[in-house]
């Protein structure tokens, strides 16, 4: 049903950092939200959010905005490691609730966030955007089709060539608020190769270290702000020529891990943030033949072979152009992102996204980020409470409802 049928969903936001794009792409007065509350605790952003959201009430506390009355749902865009706290307090008051993925940083945490949802009745989303992207919603098309058969195994390669810019100048470098790359970077493929695949990981296995960024020497002293020019995306390569560095870099820099999903399916995920080049590298393999992405974004392609063996050949049996969408963020994903939640707000239902999954994509991180720092020994990964399970594949609706 849809309980906001005269007004726009009122939004209050919570953090306004780089994730404040999402803020700004819900903010649509007249068309089906607004952002009528925010609360940070920077000063400079506090002045841009007055500034991106007039009339909006601004505040350094986040209780102004959760308890307001002007609000009907909150949106919390603030580091990793305030995910769980912030949203269960939302959902406790009653009020739908979008948590930028990853949920947290422990798997702890995240089935308390859930176990929250269950209990109140409130709605939760989770803000695995890539489910949206162009190429992963090709990929899943042509497997659901059949054109490759069951999948057996997934391979992913992410080259993270902007990595010493985004994950080393700041709180992304340290353990403390991030656990790792491996959750807070690796959580969106992690939850992509669960969707391919069809399965959660159970048993996961790494190996990663710091090999780049732990001896360079140009770090920010303590306390000093991150630099202005923190980011250049025609410049700072080769990697040793990165400046203002975090004081403090305890995270890995390179990572690889092996996976055994729930249904027997084998997958491999690397990643490394020393690379000249920026994207993800897809091979799906099912029983019946192949997929493999070449690019990520407008102009790339998805090819297919699954017609007979062969030698190496560039020409697939299926060629497949990733759509060419308008990119408001992460190749469009982001509108359609906002979109989902909006419409469930309003309506319930089920949605592409899953907070089971994102639970279970911090749960295969957290593990494999365990197995990496104690030398390769596998771990399992538990899974989440049944009645809880039961609940969120019911749509968030208690059956005796």
């Amino acid at each position: 049903m849809n309980t906001f049928p005269h007004h726009d969903i009122r939004l209050g936001v919570l953090g306004f950092g780089l994730r404040g794009s999402i803020a700004r792409t819900a903010h649509r007065p007249g068309s089906g939200s607004r952002v009528t509350a925010l609360a940070e605790h920077d000063a400079a952003l506090r002045a841009a959010a007055a500034e991106a959201f007039p009339g909006a009430h601004i505040s350094a506390d986040h209780r102004e905005v959760i308890d307001s009355d002007d609000v009907d749902a909150v949106v919390v865009l603030t580091p990793d490691h305030t995910h769980a706290e912030l949203a269960c307090q939302a959902l406790k008051a009653g009020k739908p609730v979008f948590v930028e993925k990853p949920l947290d940083i422990s798997v702890e945490r995240c089935d308390e966030v859930l176990r929250t949802a269950f209990e109140t009745g409130s709605r939760l989303y989770v803000g695995h955007n890539m489910r949206h992207m162009p190429v992963i919603r090709l990929m899943r098309d042509i497997i659901t089709r059949g054109e490759i058969g069951t999948v057996k195994t997934v391979w992913v390669r992410h080259f993270v060539g902007y990595g010493g810019d985004w994950y080393f100048k700041d709180w992304h470098a340290e353990r403390r608020y991030t656990n790792g790359l491996l959750l807070q970077k690796a959580s969106h493929d992690l939850d992509v190769v669960h969707w391919l695949a069809d399965g959660y990981t159970r048993q996961v296995q790494a190996f990663g270290d710091l090999v780049v960024y732990g001896d360079n020497p140009h770090r920010r002293a303590p306390g000093e702000p991150k630099h202005a020019d923190w980011y250049d995306p025609d410049g700072n390569w080769p990697p040793h020529t990165q400046r203002g560095l975090n004081p403090d870099i305890d995270v890995e820099d390179v990572s690889l891990v092996n996976m055994r999903l729930d249904n027997g399916v084998l997958a491999a995920y690397q990643q490394c943030h020393f690379t000249p080049d920026y994207w993800r590298n897809y091979t799906v393999i099912g029983d019946a033949g192949r997929l493999e992405n070449f690019g990520d974004g407008p102009g790339s392609v998805v090819k297919v072979w699954n017609a007979r063996r062969s030698a190496h050949r560039d020409r697939a049996d299926a060629e497949y152009a990733v759509p060419d969408v308008e990119d408001d963020g992460h190749g469009g994903a982001d509108p359609l992102l906002v979109d989902e939640f909006l419409r469930f707000v309003r309506e319930g239902g089920t949605t592409d996204t899953s907070p089971v999954a994102a639970r279970m994509a911090v749960a295969a991180g957290v593990r494999a980020t365990e197995s990496l720092r104690t030398g390769g020994v596998p771990r399992e990964v538990e899974g989440l409470a049944p009645e809880v399970a039961a609940y969120f594949a019911n749509g968030q609706e208690h059956r005796w409802r």
